[in-house]
């Protein structure tokens, strides 16, 4: 190979990636391709591995499997008897409320970038990228969800952009909690007339229409004040160690 097309094929490549980084013309595509690719690479891992675990590990399985569908079945049902018995005494105090919500399981692609732990592809049916969508994992706050060249990239909690509606200890006191790229998540604006202590318990609450109310984010280990407001340092109860599968709140209510 001479020279001159080392040259041609090193100017190409470095055109590219100026290309790929700086307009979403070329950007768009190829990350919706990898992403296609990423998703066809999952599904066909998870169908060899259900091959195999239904081969060796059938009747376990099935044994396991129906257990815990009783469990989810009658939790669903009672959920289901709650919601209905709340929209039955909505409607006897002739109130326009109707309590609706609807939750959705969505699987990891990728992360968005290497090196980067805070931001996931996710694959979601029916995405509306105007949203902004809260993304939990075994009842814990895991993060948001945002639209970012029309696809869903999770956000997860330590993300600095990753933010949402929360309230502080037994007394509610209220903030905005959000990442800082660090182990640790900050709550802000909390005024200063609610007090703050080490161990109150962070739980979301529901007025950004993002979470529902009372979900599980943290517990708070310093509290300092500026300019007026408190400002709480968490210990969230997540922990992005194994981000495959999540579900996210598709509607508060």
């Amino acid at each position: 190979m001479n020279k001159g097309l080392l040259s041609f094929l090193f100017i190409f490549f470095i055109l590219f990636l100026g290309a790929f980084y700086y307009s979403n013309i070329v950007k768009t595509p190829v990350l919706s391709t990898l992403n296609y690719i990423k998703s066809n690479y999952h599904d066909s891992i998870e169908f060899i591995v259900k091959k195999i675990d239904q081969h060796f590990y059938q009747a376990q399985e099935i044994e396991s499997l129906n257990e815990k569908l009783q469990k989810y079945e009658n939790n669903h049902l009672v959920m289901r008897q709650l919601a209905s018995e709340v929209n039955d005494l909505f409607k006897e105090n002739s109130s326009n409320f109707k309590s609706n919500p609807k939750v959705e399981l969505v699987r990891t692609i990728s992360y968005e970038e290497m090196g980067n732990l805070n931001r996931i592809w996710l694959e979601v049916e029916d995405f509306n990228s105007s949203k902004i969508y809260g993304l939990t994992y075994k009842e814990l706050v895991a993060g948001i969800v945002i639209s970012e060249n029309e696809r869903a990239l999770g956000l997860l909690n330590k993300d600095i952009k990753s933010s949402y509606a929360v309230y502080v200890g037994d007394n509610k006191a209220p903030g905005i909690a959000h990442g800082n790229n660090t182990q640790y998540l900050m709550v802000r604006f909390i005024p200063a007339w609610f007090k703050i202590e080490k161990g109150d318990e962070v739980t979301t609450s529901g007025l950004d229409n993002i979470f529902f109310k009372g979900l599980k984010v943290g517990k708070v280990i310093s509290v300092t004040k500026s300019q007026g407001y408190q400002n709480a340092l968490v210990m969230p109860y997540y922990k992005a160690n194994n981000p495959n599968y999540f579900h996210m709140i598709i509607k508060v209510k």
